[in-house]
This record gives structure tokens, sequence and C-alpha cells, in this order.
């Protein structure tokens, strides 16, 4: 057992044990210290190492000269009577004094005020002890294993019986007076140990009676925040702790419950469960307060202009607080009439105040819709107002894709021109391979959609459709000549005007039967030949040079014509077969 030393004016070396076990507490070899104030001034009974009365006579500047009566004066130093304010006695004033010796090695009566108040203490400590009383005193320094305390002489505190839970910083106590009970006292060994976890468990105790008495749903009670965490705060409503859960701190939102509360922090709140037998007690903060939401509904009505701040940012959205406890939503496609967000960070920041327009409310889950972009004109509705179909325009290219080109139109608004509408009878790849952006095109409008927020345009729309007059010019039975652009194995292309191309299939090459069409045509090639069908719809042309060969003419060539409608092969397949060979694609109906 290790023991902590403090040296006391006039006891010499006072120990104690670290640790709060294996203490005599049977009082053996005590003293009864009252025996020693039985001597007075000038009386028979002064004795050494008793407390006698004497009297201030002189002060010097570093003594205290008292007259205890015998034939010589006694002298203390100065230090022993020094206190916060200066000297604490004054010449003429009654004091109890130590004596130690009538003469020391130099004839000298020996006095101590400081050993005289020690004793004092001492009885004072004993008395306490054996009535079971607290004390006080003052913490003055830490030691091993606890805190070093001033109750009038040294006693130690354990760390285990500083508080209710364990210190992590014991240093902060020092300097503080504190109320304190003796659990182990020895006079004969000089150690005193205090505790002042008991007196706090017994003002728990007591606390937690009264606590009971009105704990109750919906009772409102007073606490003290005793610990904050992630999810809540613990209170002590007063012998009892409770939860208030982070939920039930605000209507509205916080990320953490330091936001509002502190440790130490005085609270009212709401009793909301109390579980007695597990002793569980759940609070509210918030439910001091009316719902924000119960008035919500003639608050914020659809259709209302108000203003927010920006609280949260999502993917698809922003969280808008139009006050406390009530959020809504702008979805990111609300927030533009003409740009295409991608994240609501690309048009409001958190603590943006921002104005909205309520566009729908949900009591019932909570919920209220908002938008930014009704704040101002739908741009569309111009739109539609100012453009019809039909409408020629000129705009600037904006961007270019594998399906078309975006033309400006309006502020923030683009016009497409899909890749099928550049041209009649071009083979477009890439619109990239005609036009960059800055161009400026002419269009014709084709679709002005404002719910979908399209405008369509096309470009080959302002010339008329070469398919169109060519079917007309080229009906069954017509005869023409044109140029080879293409053979296959299944046939040749003919172009029959610029631009419009027909199909031979192999069976309509020759009079007798082809093998390979590259054995009697090839690219360049002029070729007479009979129209057997047409169908501009479609963008087809069927022709025939074996009926020009045998120079069909009148019934003859219809009942030609006829009979080849449907020929084996099919021409309205040849044809898809070619047009699926230029796009690279699978032809319909053949497996891949």
């Amino acid at each position: 057992m290790q023991l902590q030393e403090t040296k006391m004016t006039g006891l010499g070396i006072v120990q104690w044990e670290d640790e709060d076990t294996d203490f005599d507490l049977d009082g053996e070899g005590s003293t009864d210290f009252a025996a020693m104030l039985d001597g007075s001034p000038g009386g028979a009974n002064i004795r050494e190492g008793t407390i006698v009365k004497g009297r201030v006579v002189r002060l010097t500047d570093d003594q205290v000269i008292i007259d205890i009566g015998h034939k010589s004066e006694g002298e203390i130093p100065l230090v022993e009577f020094m206190g916060p304010d200066g000297v604490r006695v004054q010449v003429g004033d009654e004091i109890e004094v130590y004596l130690d010796t009538f003469e020391d090695n130099d004839g000298e009566l020996v006095l101590s005020f400081e050993r005289a108040e020690m004793l004092r203490a001492w009885d004072r400590i004993s008395d306490a002890y054996d009535k079971d009383e607290t004390v006080e005193g003052v913490i003055m320094a830490r030691v091993k294993g606890g805190l070093s305390v001033d109750i009038g002489v040294k006693a130690f505190l354990p760390g285990s019986q500083v508080d209710l839970r364990p210190v992590r910083n014991l240093d902060k106590l020092i300097g503080n007076k504190l109320q304190f009970k003796i659990i182990k006292f020895n006079k004969k060994r000089g150690n005193i140990v205090l505790s002042r976890r008991i007196l706090l468990e017994r003002d728990r105790e007591k606390l937690r009676a009264t606590t009971l008495e009105n704990l109750q749903e919906a009772a409102v009670l007073r606490g003290i925040v005793k610990n904050i965490t992630d999810y809540g705060a613990f209170i002590d409503l007063g012998g009892i702790d409770g939860l208030l859960h982070i939920t039930d701190m605000s209507w509205g939102r916080i990320n953490h419950p330091s936001q509002l509360f502190e440790v130490g922090q005085e609270v009212e709140v709401k009793v909301l469960s109390y579980d007695e037998q597990r002793q569980r007690v759940s609070l509210g903060f918030k439910q001091l307060q009316s719902d924000p939401w119960l008035a919500a509904g003639d608050r914020y009505p659809v259709g209302m202009r108000t203003k927010g701040k920006v609280v949260s940012l999502t993917d698809y959205g922003a969280f808008v607080e139009l006050e406390n406890g009530i959020e809504g939503l702008i979805h990111v496609s609300e927030m533009s009439w003409s740009k295409r967000v991608r994240h609501p960070s690309k048009i409001v920041q958190v603590g943006e105040d921002v104005e909205v327009v309520v566009l729908a409310l949900d009591l019932e889950n909570r919920r209220i819709s908002l938008g930014m972009k009704q704040i101002e004109p739908n741009p569309w509705e111009i739109v539609k107002e100012k453009y019809q179909v039909g409408d020629e325009i000129r705009g600037k290219i904006r961007n270019i894709t594998d399906f078309g080109i975006f033309v400006g139109i309006e502020d923030g608004i683009d016009g497409l021109i899909h890749i099928s509408d550049i041209s009649w009878t071009d083979r477009i790849r890439h619109p990239g391979d005609l036009y960059k952006k800055g161009d400026e095109v002419d269009a014709k409008v084709l679709q002005i959609d404002t719910e979908g927020e399209k405008f369509s345009l096309g470009i080959k729309q302002l010339t008329s459709d070469p398919f169109v007059k060519a079917a007309q010019d080229f009906r069954a039975g017509t005869k023409g000549t044109g140029k080879v652009t293409k053979v296959t194995d299944f046939g040749a292309f003919v172009e029959i005007v610029p631009g419009v191309e027909g199909m031979i299939h192999v069976s309509e090459l020759a009079d007798e039967t082809v093998a390979k069409p590259a054995d009697i045509v090839k690219e360049g090639d002029e070729l007479d030949f009979i129209v057997l069908a047409s169908d501009a719809e479609e963008r087809k042309f069927s022709l025939s040079r074996r009926a020009f060969l045998r120079n069909l003419q009148g019934d003859a060539l219809r009942d030609y014509i006829g009979t080849v409608a449907e020929p084996k092969t099919g021409l309205a397949d040849a044809f898809a077969k070619a047009q699926a060979a230029a796009r690279k694609e699978p032809v319909p109906g053949e497996e891949t």
C-alpha cells in the first residue's frame, strides 16, 4: 500500500493511503484534544502540549507577541496570522495558541497559532465523522489516484468518489469549494478519506423520488443537458435521465444536436413516453411548440409566390426551408424553362435565398412541391404565339449531334432538325459532315409541342419532295433512261432523275437468265427501262430493262407488268435489302 505525504505545520509529515481501502476505523490510539483547552492565562493548569489562551500585546514587522500569563511572553511568526485580507489579529485580541514548550534551547517560550487551529480542525473533523455530518473543503491539487482536499487539514478524495460518473479532467476541479462526506478517518495515522459521490447519490435519490411523482406522459419538466450524442441529448430530470432524440428537437432540419443544445444547459422538455419497468423516458422539445404543418394549407396555397432558403441539395432537386419546420422541394425539372439542369448546384447553392411558387401541397405526407421557373413567363407559350407550323425561320446552329442539329429559336429555346429532315435524297451519315456550330441555316417549322417542350424543324421541307414529282412523271409503263449508280447481287440501282433512284431486279436486267448482274452492267452505264411500279410514299421505283428490250407496249405491257407484280424474290423485298445494305442493318424477316 502506497502512502501520500504532506508536511503540516507543527505536525510534521502526515500520511494517507492513495486508495480508499484497508483503513483503521476503530479509532484506537485517539486523543481527546478538548482536554488541551483547560488552560487559561495565568492559570495553574498551563501545561506543555496543550492549547492555552493568550492576549496579543504587540505586533512587530515579522512577529506577534503573545502573553499567556507566563513569566515571559511568546513570539509567533506573523505569517501564521496572515489571511486573504492581511493580518487577522490586532493588539488586545484574545486568541488560543498551542503551547509547545516553556523554554527551548534559547530559554524562549515556544507558541504556535497554526497548530492550535489544526488541532481544533481535527476535533471538528472527528466530531463530523462520529455524527455522520458533511465537511466543507477546497480542492487543492491533483495527486496519485485522486485529489488533495483542504478541510482544515489535508484529506484525500479518490478519483472514484469525485462524481457520479468518472471525471476525465480532474484538474478542472482544483480551487472549487465543495461539500464532502468522510468515509474513512484515523487520527493516529493521520488518514482522512473523503467522498463527494455519496452526497451526490443521496441528493440524486431525493430528486429521483420527487421527479417520479411528477413523471407522466405529456408532463412538462425542466432538466439539465447531461450528454450529447450524434442521435440526441440525455437530459437529467433530477435523479433520472431522459433521451431527447434529434428528431424531437425541432420541427425544422438540424444536422447535429449541438446546433441547439450544449452540456450543462437548462432546458424545458415534454415527456413523450415513460417505461416504468425499464426506467426509460423519451422526451420532446419541439412538442412544446405548435406543429407548423397544421397551418401549412392556409399559409402556402397552390399558386402562392413566397421566399425561402436552400438548406440541402440532392441529385434530383433542392430542399427549401419556407419557415422553421416546413421545407419544400424544387425538382430539377422545375428550375428552368430552357436549361437542361443536370444538377441543382448549377442553379442554386445551400444558404441561398430563392423565390418560388407553390405547385402542389400534400399535407398528409408533409410535402410541398415548389417551382423556380414559374416565377418567369413560360418562353414556350411565347414561342407558340410567335411561330406557327409551316413558318420559315433562320437561326444559328448551337449544337450538332449524331441524330441532328439544334438551332437557336429564342433565348434558351432550341429547335431540332433531325438528320432525316436535312435532305430528301442525300444519305447523310452525320450532320457534322455538312454543318458546323455557328452556321446560320434556314428551316421550316414542322411541330411545336409546348407541353413536351419540343420544337421540330426541317431543312428539306423548304423544297418540294422530288419523289412526288418523279412518281407523277414516271408512272407504271413509262419509258426512261438512267445511269447505273450501284450494282448488287440482286440487281442494279438506276438514277431516273437527279436524287431519285429506281431498281432493276436481276430478273429484269435481260431477256435471258442473269446469274450475276455485274456480268452485264456496271456503275455509270446508261440503261433504258420501263417503270413497272412506283410508290412516292415508300420512295420506291421498280424498273425493267427486259420489258424495254422486248419493246412491250399496250396490252402486252400491261399483262407483263401484271405477271411480274409479285416476282419470286419480290421487288419490295429487293428494295428493303438494298436499303438495309446501304445502312448496314439487318433486313426485316431475315435471320441474323
